[in-house]
């Protein structure tokens, strides 16, 4: 289990520190689309699709560094209503349920970055489209290993789960 948290730490790390440069790099794009085009009536013409591919990795990153969090989208006024054994169960429950699903989807997202690797479509500059959509199956399948960290942990009874 110590080997499972050290990595969920490491990967967090570098989650972190690509989120920052991520979230910089689309700030000063954006800016500079706006002196551009502002002051100078031009603009890069590849900067706008760098950005919604930018924004697409940063939702992506963050809701994955969530999902560590505990700070994930979840309705929890039942477990206020049942006792504490149940409440752990509920949780483990619901941390496998999610990262199943999780599972399911990075398999599909997956596929998609299959499809759009032999279909063979550039965003710009000749970059494919695929390059960029990896963050899908990647940070699904990180969501997938911490809430089944935090079913483990809930059966442990060492954590709170998610």
């Amino acid at each position: 289990m110590g080997i499972l948290k050290r990595l969920d730490s490491l990967l967090a790390r570098i989650e972190f520190a690509a989120l920052v440069l991520l979230l910089s790099t689309l700030i000063l794009i954006s800016f500079g689309q706006v002196v551009l085009r502002n002051f100078f009536n031009e603009g890069l013409l590849w900067a706008d699709t760098l950005a919604r591919q930018l924004v697409l990795w940063v939702g992506f990153i963050g809701a994955s560094l969530a999902a560590r969090e505990h700070r994930h989208l979840s309705i929890d006024f039942i477990p206020h209503l049942v006792s504490d054994k149940a409440r752990r169960w509920l949780k483990t429950a619901s941390c496998l349920a999610a990262g199943v699903i999780s599972l399911f989807l990075a398999r599909a997202s997956w596929s998609f970055v299959l499809f759009e690797q032999e279909g063979g479509s550039t965003l710009f500059e000749n970059i494919p489209t695929w390059w960029f959509q990896v963050i899908l199956p990647y940070s699904l399948v990180v969501i997938a290993f911490r809430f089944l960290l935090g079913a483990i942990c809930c059966l442990m009874d060492k954590g709170s789960g998610a």
